[in-house]
């Protein structure tokens, strides 16, 4: 059983990177450069495209288990800069209860625990592989059936 440990890593990390890119791409990435200059990153139009493409492909390669240790260098860096940048103010904990209402609960600012979290995941991932069903392990399979003489 524990060689399929890697897929529900892989399928929540690789979900989680698609859906963040998905929702900077659909609000339009003209306005995640606003909220990149606001932060005073630099370019920030390129860099919003770059994060941009880095949770799309970067998510769907570890999705699918393609080129995870060469994708999770960009992610982890995408990561690292949400961290410091955007949450690190906020403390560690991703979940802040301000008030319950009769509309549900009110949550304050997500800190950099998930952050931490998905870089977890990602280590794990690299160090451990992707596990089956996983593009890594398909190519790595035929390689070395080719170069067996």
């Amino acid at each position: 059983m524990a060689q399929w440990s890697p897929i529900p890593l892989r399928l929540i990390v690789g979900y989680g990177f698609m859906q963040h890119g998905f929702a900077k791409l659909s609000r339009g990435p003209d306005m995640f450069a606003v909220t990149l200059q606001g932060m005073g990153v630099p370019d920030p139009h390129l860099m919003a495209w770059l994060t941009i493409l880095t949770e799309l492909l970067g998510g769907l390669a570890v999705l699918l288990g393609a080129f995870v240790t060469v994708v999770s260098l960009p992610m982890t860096a995408v990561l690292l800069i949400a961290m410091f940048k955007v949450h690190w103010q906020y403390g560690f904990s991703s979940i802040k209860l301000l008030a319950a209402t009769e509309t549900g609960a009110k949550f304050g600012p997500v800190g950099y625990e998930i952050i931490l979290l998905y870089i977890a995941c990602l280590a794990a991932l690299v160090m451990g592989g992707s596990g089956p069903l996983a593009i890594d392990r398909l190519v790595r399979t035929r390689r070395l059936r080719n170069s067996v003489p």
